[in-house]
């Protein structure tokens, strides 16, 4: 698929809005939603592969005749035994032996273009919206940088199973408050990627950070 494509605008949902809530629950304004294009699940679906590869390590690793302790010894002379002829006790052939075509090191990392990984995201997150998956918070500000903070927060948002915080900048105090949460994992907006946005349950954007996203993904 050409990256120079452009993304489709056709709607696929009425939902043209996002509401914006305070930190207890309630509903401050109303802002617009730019999640409303195609989803495109081949893009999706090769940007989610190349993300899975990347996280591969790599390491398995067996060992050949040359690599396999032992061996250097010819087991018997090679005529007039009347068994067959045999170099090393560590060929393939034999118990304890090295490994024909085993697995070696190796690096399965590559990297699409810049456009295709936002394109991908970008459908991620129209998929989001289209199953209301989507919410945005105003400034997040912790009396105390405590899990029991945000997991306050989550509970009079509604939120329940896995879900993504998407902040405009790092900050300290949600990091330290949002580490005991299993469940919750937190993105800047400039490293967001179509992987995390399909991981989460709910993808919650403080309000900096969709305005962030939105001149990211504008521009492709």
């Amino acid at each position: 698929m050409k990256a120079k494509e452009k993304i489709k605008t056709e709607n696929i949902t009425k939902k043209n809005t996002l509401s914006v809530y305070d930190m207890q629950g309630g509903k401050i304004e109303e802002v617009t939603a730019f999640f409303n294009g195609a989803i495109d699940k081949p893009v999706i679906a090769q940007v989610v592969q190349m993300y899975l590869a990347n996280k591969r390590t790599g390491l398995a690793a067996t060992k050949t005749r040359g690599e396999v302790s032992g061996g250097g010894k010819k087991p018997w002379k090679q005529k007039g035994t009347g068994r067959a002829r045999a170099g090393s006790i560590r060929s393939p052939l034999w118990r304890h032996g090295g490994v024909v075509f085993g697995p070696h090191p190796r690096d399965f990392h590559y990297l699409l273009p810049a456009k295709i990984r936002n394109r991908a995201l970008f459908a991620a997150l129209n998929e989001k919206h289209s199953n209301d998956c989507i919410m945005v918070v105003g400034a997040l500000k912790l009396s105390q940088p405590k899990s029991k903070e945000i997991k306050k927060m989550l509970d009079a948002l509604k939120v329940s199973g896995k879900a993504m915080l998407v902040m405009n900048t790092q900050e300290n105090d949600i990091q330290r408050a949002a580490r005991n949460l299993p469940y919750l994992s937190l993105s800047l907006a400039k490293d967001l990627n179509a992987l995390d946005v399909l991981s989460a349950k709910k993808v919650i954007f403080t309000k900096d950070a969709l305005k962030t996203i939105e001149q990211r993904l504008l521009k492709i």
